[in-house]
């Protein structure tokens, strides 16, 4: 039976602007939602997944998708998927990539002749890793920040920037079995460990998105059933009511959990409480990832 790594990250605190350069006349938006009946921000998955990758290589892994901090651009450094699609022949020298076997990869090609009755065609592989949407653990009250441009003046040199002070929390899934290298589930765990710059306006803000609290879960289980497990709780404290009442109710095993915390008075009371009942007692980030890290080397015996 195939293992499955989840987990659900609860951010730092910390004020958050956009991190897509979008805009509505001179006031640069944030991403919203409805959730629970009330607007909260967002980031999108694809913003997380490009800073996985980005931690990745400034870890000084090999990755295809190399950014250029100088040129602010990209390049591919296997621009074809050859090490993929032709591994015995023009790709055959070369190493297949971490963020391919994680992320995926997918290019699609039109029809070389218009008209023509032969279809375009795709390269792609689905990436293993599945990321949620982070979503702020506090609404938003529209707060703006009010700017106005140095020099000369145009219709734009007054502007406007929507910042959130709150958390962010998201969930992933992975199923090391489904990568290439399942070694390579060790290294998201470091990456999601020690994520740093996800959202910000054009490089202007820096929103730590490290986790401050984590729940591992390496299970035979398909279901994550810890996706958006954490609750504010009063002023600077959290809660972890879904994973405390799926512990209570036996959905989930408390010997497949890993809990992680910045600080230990991060988690209310009852919830460390709880967590002691079930025989959990939190550990900090670097060591709750280096303990996943150790099961899931031992169940795929793989060196952690």
């Amino acid at each position: 039976m195939s293992k499955h790594l989840f987990g659900v990250i609860a951010t730092p605190y910390g004020i958050a602007a956009n991190n897509r350069g979008e805009n509505e006349g001179n006031i640069t938006t944030l991403q919203k939602l409805l959730w629970h009946g009330e607007i909260h921000t967002t980031v999108s998955a694809e913003a997380i997944r490009w800073a996985i990758r980005y931690y990745w290589q400034r870890q000084g892994i090999p990755v295809n998708r190399e950014w250029l901090e100088t040129e602010n651009d990209h390049k591919w450094n296997d621009p074809r998927w050859l090490a993929w699609t032709d591994p015995s022949g023009k790709g055959k020298d070369q190493a297949r990539l971490i963020d391919d076997d994680v992320l995926g990869y997918m290019v699609a090609e039109a029809a070389k002749d218009d008209g023509s009755d032969k279809p375009g065609s795709a390269i792609k592989r689905r990436g293993p890793l599945e990321v949620t949407r982070a979503v702020s653990l506090t609404p938003f009250v529209g707060d703006i920040t009010f700017n106005a441009k140095s020099g000369n003046k145009t219709n734009t040199s007054l502007y406007g920037t929507e910042v959130h002070a709150t958390r962010y929390q998201y969930g992933f899934g992975l199923t090391p079995q489904h990568l290439h290298t399942p070694a390579n589930a060790l290294k998201l765990v470091d990456a999601v460990a020690g994520l740093a710059e996800v959202a910000g306006n054009q490089s202007r803000f820096l929103f730590d998105f490290s986790p401050e609290a984590v729940v591992f879960r390496w299970t035979d289980d398909f279901a994550p059933r810890l996706l958006y497990g954490f609750a504010p709780v009063g002023e600077n404290k959290l809660g972890l009511p879904d994973v405390l009442g799926r512990l209570d109710m036996g959905d989930l095993d408390p010997t497949e959990l890993v809990v992680g915390v910045g600080r230990l008075d991060l988690l209310t009371d009852q919830t460390l409480a709880t967590l002691a009942k079930h025989g959990l007692q939190p550990l900090g980030i670097v060591n709750a990832a280096a303990e996943v890290k150790t099961r899931i080397g031992r169940d795929l015996g793989i060196a952690s």
